[in-house]
């Protein structure tokens, strides 16, 4: 049995239960039932001793202190995979048949399956769903087509801008019972507790507020899997899979689109979406978890062009990407502007009076102190550091030895062969060639401010 999620008239869900025989895909365009989930994510290091002491605390295990398993942990176990600890969850950290390094560098040149079934996925519905989502993040979700997807951050209410978690907020076409709107929003594992609280209290106050004509109601899925296919040859891989009479191009499917699809042997659509956390071209793809384990098996199948790969891989992929992890590279207390996400803010939204939790604090340090705006203290940057890897928590210290920042993250890259990290210095001291030493085990070791990401992207955005 798997937990069903009934909307009540407060605009929040209770829990029954559905035989997994008799639902359908809650994302499939058809509109079908509301399902929970309970699947969170977060990202690791390359080290496992380090990877079980960093994502092990107590705050991201289930109350009962027993680890989930994901709709895909027999595959992994039936692979040999090395299982860990991770937000409350038992994952794979890597594959016997390939050190981190080597499925690293195979995700770069070929393809490589990762299971992020543990990630928060959850839909917006309702007339004022749009709105609400405009509230509590910098996004223009109004303005947002069909299938289009932005990242985006969450805020605090607090008025600082401050950043509860980072997401990906994806329209979908409406169906007549979502109430004019379907916004599919993918949230991190290590955080679900906290969100599903914000969520809950931001939905309360919202529904209060504005009443029944900008009602907005949530709904999660229970059970759904969700695989990242990653590397070069993701995109032939999938379209092998793909039933042809659907007439899915995925060329015409680019970075930050989304597609709904059949994949032949399969009951259900799939939601295919553009995009992942590694900076290859690749896909998400949100599945039914009683068809995960299906369509993993049909992606690896020759095992010459699509390995799996476990967290580990995961970890310095997204850090040579220059992506930020959230507990570490990102917090309550930094707004985007000093996580370098400035990006995320269209310009239709970067006034005062934009309407989001922050917006003042916020626009004013989109404003150098230059122009007449606040500016930042610190700012998210890049660094390529001799010797001995930089760890989170690392002191970054000036050529004069004075303490000018922290790193948050930091490892060997495998693809440059040399050790990178990320980190927030003093402004001033951000620019990219800036000499600066880093405090590893009590050793100085020179460093110097490099552009992000490390490794080009390459992300599809068409011929």
């Amino acid at each position: 049995m798997r937990g069903l999620q009934i909307r009540t008239s407060a605009g929040f869900v209770q829990r029954a239960t559905l035989s997994a025989g008799s639902r359908r895909s809650l994302l499939s365009r058809s509109g079908t039932v509301p399902i929970q989930r309970l699947v969170l994510t977060q990202r690791t290091s390359p080290s496992a001793a380090r990877l079980q002491t960093r994502n092990a605390s107590s705050a991201s295990l289930p109350t009962s202190g027993a680890l989930l398993q994901t709709p895909l942990h027999s595959v992994h176990v039936a692979a040999g995979a090395k299982l860990v600890p991770f937000a409350g969850y038992e994952m794979p950290l890597q594959y016997p048949d390939q050190s981190l390094s080597a499925s690293h560098i195979f995700t770069r040149t070929h393809a490589s399956l990762f299971d992020v079934s543990h990630m928060a996925q959850r839909l917006f519905l309702g007339p004022g769903a749009a709105a609400f989502l405009q509230r509590i993040t910098p996004s223009d979700a109004e303005g947002l087509g069909e299938h289009r997807s932005t990242l985006s951050v969450l805020l605090t209410n607090d008025g600082k801008g401050g950043i509860v978690d980072d997401t990906v907020v994806t329209r979908l076409p409406a169906t007549p019972k979502d109430g004019g709107n379907r916004f599919y929003v993918v949230t991190n594992a290590g955080c679900r507790e906290k969100d599903d609280k914000y969520l809950e209290e931001e939905m309360r106050k919202w529904n209060a507020e504005k009443g029944e004509e900008a009602k907005v109601w949530q709904e999660q899925l229970n059970g759904q899997g969700l695989v990242a296919l990653q590397g070069p040859d993701a995109e032939a891989i999938l379209a092998e899979v793909l039933e042809t009479e659907k007439g899915v191009d995925l060329k015409k499917v680019y970075f930050g689109q989304s597609v709904y699809a059949k994949v032949t042997g399969l009951q259900h659509e799939v939601l295919i979406s553009r995009g992942g956390y590694t900076g290859e071209d690749g896909f998400e793809i949100s599945v039914p978890g009683e068809e995960a384990a299906d369509l993993t098996k049909k992606l690896v199948a020759d095992g010459q062009r699509c390995k799996l790969a476990g967290l580990g891989a995961r970890d310095s992929l997204r850090l040579e990407a220059g992506m930020c992890l959230y507990g570490h590279d990102l917090n309550e207390e930094t707004t985007p502007v000093q996580a370098g996400l400035s990006w995320v803010i269209p310009k239709a939204r970067r006034s005062a009076d934009a309407g989001y939790y922050g917006a003042d604090v916020i626009s004013k340090q989109l404003v150098p102190k230059s122009k007449g705006g606040s500016g930042v203290e610190s700012r998210r940057v890049g660094l390529v550091v001799q010797g001995a890897p930089a760890r989170e928590g690392a002191q970054i210290l000036s050529e004069d030895g004075k303490e000018i920042g922290q790193v948050t993250s930091g490892c060997p890259s495998p693809t440059l062969g040399k050790n990178i990290a990320m980190g927030y210095v003093k402004d001033g001291f951000h620019k990219s060639g800036t000499e600066v030493e880093v405090l590893v085990r009590g050793r100085k070791r020179k460093a110097a401010i490099t552009k992000m990401p490390f490794v080009e992207t390459k992300y599809y955005k068409g011929a």
